[in-house]
């Protein structure tokens, strides 16, 4: 591979009334991505559609918040995120696409997902691009078993609740949330062994949250070179077991955000060491 294939637009962007840098972030990082001289090539996504958004939220819902009727996961009604939104689940679908085109891994640097259940969202979450993706896939006949490894510093609730909403049983969800330094090491040491379940699976979703950071102010219990180790081991047993990866940022929230940019811009460098030669 020469290079990874990271699925991005200016689409993607909002800017709610919010503390969340998210909706912003991935303009940032990409530019830092770049600046780093990192082997990426940004290509633009394809929206998702109402259509395929409605694989995984009820229908009223989706389009309540794209017709900006209901609130989205700010709990406001700006048109600007509602614009944004397809965008966002298109990200991650494109990128998801190319990872099993490639049968390796592509980025989709997007946050925002496994908060939104159902016919709701909440926590900076409105559409759950995660599961999108995922049904959209199945329903095309391209991904009979998906895994997800969420490592977000929060549980993905809404990630669950649309898994048991729907009686899904061939996608394997793997989000917990950890405290402490004795909670650390137990991570890094199972994380392989954890990984290797989904040896076998057609397709990994890898939510590689920067908020697990012990200083993120909605965190945390990992060092940075801690995480740089998670993003490590999650890249290179992957590669390992055979399944491709498609990944993206999720949660990341210290102040400057320049803290955030490493953290991801190491994620980045370890997919780079993995997967270019």
């Amino acid at each position: 591979m020469e290079c990874i294939d990271v699925y991005f637009s200016p689409k993607q962007l909002s800017n709610p009334d919010s503390a969340s840098p998210s909706p912003r972030k991935p303009e940032f990082v990409v530019a830092d991505w770049i600046e780093q001289g990192f082997p990426i090539r940004v290509i633009e996504p394809v929206p998702a559609s109402r259509e395929q958004i409605a694989l995984a939220h009820e229908r009223s819902y989706v389009n309540g918040v794209l017709d900006c009727v209901l609130p989205n996961g700010f709990r406001g009604y700006q048109k600007e995120v509602a614009d944004s939104l397809p965008w966002t689940s298109g990200s991650f679908l494109s990128a998801a696409r190319c990872a099993l085109d490639n049968g390796l891994v592509a980025c989709s640097p997007t946050s925002g997902f496994h908060h939104a259940g159902p016919d709701s969202g909440y926590g900076y979450c409105t559409f759950n691009g995660l599961m999108v993706a995922a049904l959209v896939l199945k329903a095309e006949g391209k991904a009979s078993r998906v895994g997800i490894l969420d490592c977000d510093e929060h549980y993905g609730d809404g990630t669950a609740e649309i898994i048991n909403k729907q009686g899904i049983d061939w996608i394997r969800h793997i989000s917990e949330e950890y405290a402490g330094a004795a909670a650390a090491q137990r991570f890094i040491d199972t994380l392989p062994a954890v990984l290797r379940v989904f040896a076998g699976y057609d397709l990994l979703i890898y939510q590689a949250g920067a908020d697990p950071h012990i200083h993120d102010p909605l965190g945390g219990f990992l060092t940075t070179d801690e995480l740089a180790e998670r993003d490590r081991i999650v890249f290179s047993v992957a590669k390992e077991i055979g399944i491709p990866v498609v990944w993206n940022l999720a949660g990341g929230y210290q102040q400057p955000l320049a803290r955030v940019l490493e953290i991801h811009r190491n994620t980045m460098a370890a997919c780079v060491a993995t997967f270019v030669s």
